[in-house]
């Protein structure tokens, strides 16, 4: 069994760090919020029916998420260093599973980048008091051009470093909350309150014995919490060594989840009034929201306000996951920092552009579906689950148990023993699930 060594690299002096615990609470709930939650988890509720799906996702997210989530943030505080850096230290084979982490970051982010560019796009129109449906927003290439001025902004905020999304995480989270909050009162008035509380709240247990609502619940646990894209364990290995990893985990998944659910209620009633298809996928929420804000009084300023902060919590994930590449460019690649992120914007503005022109004149698709839709439900839900299992199993497996307790930072062994025994058992019951997808 390999050791994992405690002491931090050579650049891991050079390192900065979040400010605080509560900073760093900030900063990844942002991260994770911005689109995991507000724009994924809706549309993957209302394709996937529902209140069984919404229990499906809770009961995966405590059981399984939720460690995995302290093991990667513990993992990352240790070894303080990239996602590659980290996982060779865990074992031999762990730096090519670490670039395998980075890959699949680069290609979740360029599509992200593109999303984040239609809340912009969308700010935009409502600044000009004429938010567009969606159909007519991606008539023209406003979705192209809205990536690249999204690609280089997030390219020049990451010049400035941790400190810049610390300042910016702060000052958007609260108030994004309280937008949501509002609507969700508004939302409570309309004619389609009833059914959406029905939809999101009442479960038909007998979709529970399908495994694919099982697969999808388990890809936005690992897809809300940030697990297996390197997310955690860059933002870890920036944290203070006084963090009490369990804690810290434990506040922003909570704040994740509500916001997640938030989300739902905010979304669903409108969906529900206006005669909307739940299942419409990506754009559901591009779909909804315009109409909801032209009904509202005072809907042009409060479409300005929400798509703003829309746009700034899409913006902070784009800075997570573009935060995990960079500090893989500059450690393995010796760059300095200003060159890894110049090379990583570059990449990004060459890669996104298929799933740019996805909603396009072009209507770039991938069996029969656009180009970005593919590229969310394969990476974002099959290689994410995959990346996240293969990633506890190496932890667990290689890492010697003391090491585990000492990266949580916190006394109580319930965390260390209950991280240790679903890291070691996740692999096997991956297969486990595969043999009853295939009997079933």
């Amino acid at each position: 069994m390999a050791e994992v060594r405690c002491e931090a690299p050579d650049s891991a002096a050079q390192r900065g760090q979040w400010s605080s615990e509560p900073a760093f609470v900030f900063s990844m709930a942002a991260a994770a919020v911005g689109l995991g939650n507000l724009w994924r988890f809706p549309y993957m509720v209302g394709e996937n029916g529902g209140g069984a799906f919404i229990l499906a996702y809770l009961i995966a997210l405590a059981v399984v998420a939720l460690p995995i989530m302290m093991l990667e943030v513990g993992a990352g505080r240790l070894a303080r260093g990239s996602v590659v850096g980290t996982y060779r230290q865990v074992n031999r084979f762990g730096a090519a599973y670490g670039w395998f982490v980075v890959l699949l970051t680069i290609a979740i982010t360029s599509y992200y980048l593109v999303i984040t560019g239609w809340t912009l796009g969308y700010a935009v129109s409502a600044m000009r008091m004429a938010v567009e449906p969606f159909d007519e927003f991606t008539d023209g290439y406003n979705s192209l051009w809205y990536f690249f001025a999204v690609t280089v902004a997030a390219t020049a905020v990451l010049i400035r470093g941790v400190s810049a999304i610390e300042k910016f995480s702060k000052i958007l989270m609260p108030v994004l909350v309280v937008m949501i909050v509002g609507i969700i009162f508004y939302a409570s008035t309309m004619d389609g309150w009833s059914e959406a509380r029905q939809f999101m709240f009442r479960a038909d247990f007998s979709a529970l014995k399908n495994p694919g609502l099982w697969f999808f619940a388990f890809g936005q646990a690992f897809y809300t919490l940030a697990i297996g894209q390197g997310y955690l364990v860059t933002y870890g290995s920036y944290i203070p060594r006084k963090t009490h990893v369990p804690r810290a985990s434990l506040v922003v998944a909570g704040a994740e989840t509500s916001i997640a659910l938030l989300a739902g209620w905010m979304i669903f009633p409108f969906v529900f009034t206006y005669g909307f298809d739940p299942g419409a996928g990506s754009q559901l929420a591009f779909d909804t929201l315009p109409r909801v804000f032209d009904e509202m009084g005072h809907g042009a300023w409060l479409a300005m306000a929400f798509f703003f902060l829309f746009f700034a919590a899409a913006f902070s994930s784009c800075l997570a996951g573009l935060k995990v590449i960079v500090a893989a460019f500059s450690e393995e690649f010796r760059m300095g920092d200003l060159r890894a992120v110049l090379a990583v914007g570059c990449l990004m503005l060459f890669l996104g552009v298929p799933s740019a022109l996805s909603f396009s004149p072009i209507e770039l698709t991938v069996r029969g579906m656009p180009f970005i839709d593919f590229m969310d439900q394969f990476g974002g839900t099959n290689v994410v689950v995959a990346s996240g299992v293969i990633g506890a199993g190496l932890f667990c497996w290689f890492m010697p148990r003391p090491k585990i307790s000492y990266a949580l930072g916190a006394k109580s062994r319930w965390w260390e023993y209950r991280i240790f025994i679903v890291g070691r058992s996740l692999p096997f019951l991956a297969l486990a699930f595969i043999v009853w997808t295939l009997l079933d």
